[in-house]
């Protein structure tokens, strides 16, 4: 997935499923301890609850941006491990570890993208059927089906769903602490979001139907929530992501619509830099047309979601304001 990779094809062919055989054997390996807690955790006592009188849920996100909104969600009496937290691992073709299982098998509450964007997380809760824990597949709560655009923590609309949905489980798991995760609710939303969610109503009032193109089906569903046009064929967009090969006809129209301007911004994912993609990157340049970065997970090391989100908003609104003189 990274731009020193020429492409996530190939490592996609070869890796990309999981068996449930190996997975199977993992958490076989691992379920004599499935009680102990991830590490970081507070001690906890025999009945759930943290030496300090508090309980503390233990969450396994699949992927760190839905596992940062979970953590300050959570606050004090939520424990997050994010399995996917690396920006150099592709989560498409990500193969759990003894450690992974290990943690899923002991979680309360797991989150997963889904949409076949993390097949292997849906093999582990498998093995695991009956535990009591509960589970959010967030493809299923914003109602999109399998072959659908997977990138929902890009969406600003299936975001808001996602807290409230959060929220209401840590509720139903822990109910004596409600008015604490009400509380930390109202303040991700209020003030920790403020400025992402400001970004996107400014973008998209001032931008709104600015026709843009992009390397990939990532910055679809951003595109939509930002009222932008996006020009680039679908076709192209789900190869990228897919990590398949782009047909020739598609890169013609591709290159067409940057040389004639027909796009104002070209917005790519900076860890997913194929030939293609650079080929496209440095003729829009050539052309005059303003470039900017998305990634698909978070960065730096050590962002939270609103963090990485804001600064990403940020680069799309200066490169939109180049473009347009808005």
């Amino acid at each position: 997935m990274r731009s020193s990779v020429p492409s996530r094809s190939v490592t996609r062919r070869v890796s990309r499923a999981v068996s449930s055989g190996a997975v199977i054997a993992l958490v076989a390996t691992v379920s004599a301890c499935a009680t102990t807690a991830p590490p970081g955790s507070r001690p906890a006592t025999a009945s759930g609850v943290a030496a300090d009188h508090g309980r503390v849920i233990q969450v396994v996100a699949a992927e760190n941006f839905w596992g940062s909104i979970a953590t300050q969600l959570g606050g004090s009496h939520a424990h997050v491990t994010s399995i996917i937290s690396n920006p150099d691992t592709d989560p498409h073709s990500y193969e759990p570890t003894a450690a992974d299982a290990r943690t899923v098998t002991g979680a309360q509450y797991v989150i997963v993208n889904g949409i076949g964007y993390d097949a292997w997380a849906d093999k582990l809760l498998g093995t695991n059927p009956g535990s009591g824990r509960s589970e959010l597949k967030v493809g299923d709560l914003v109602g999109v089906q399998p072959g659908g655009n997977p990138h929902r923590w890009y969406s600003p609309d299936n975001v808001h769903q996602v807290i409230e949905k959060i929220t209401a489980d840590y509720k139903r798991i822990d109910p004596a602490d409600a008015a604490y995760f009400d509380l930390q609710k109202q303040t991700f939303e209020t003030r920790t979001l403020a400025r992402y969610d400001q970004l996107v109503a400014d973008i998209r009032a001032k931008y709104a139907g600015t026709p843009i193109g992009a390397s990939e089906s990532i910055v679809t569903p951003l595109a939509e929530g930002l009222g932008l046009r996006m020009m680039t064929p679908e076709t192209f967009l789900d190869a990228m992501s897919e990590g398949t090969d782009p047909t020739a006809a598609d890169k013609a129209t591709i290159d067409q619509q940057i040389k004639s301007k027909q796009i104002k911004v070209y917005v790519y994912n900076s860890q997913n830099s194929t030939p293609d993609v650079v080929a496209q990157v440095k003729l829009a340049r050539s052309e005059g047309i303003p470039v900017t970065t998305v990634t698909e997970t978070l960065a730096p090391v050590g962002a939270t979601f609103e963090q990485w989100q804001t600064a990403q908003l940020q680069g799309i609104e200066q490169a939109l304001h180049q473009a347009t003189g808005k």
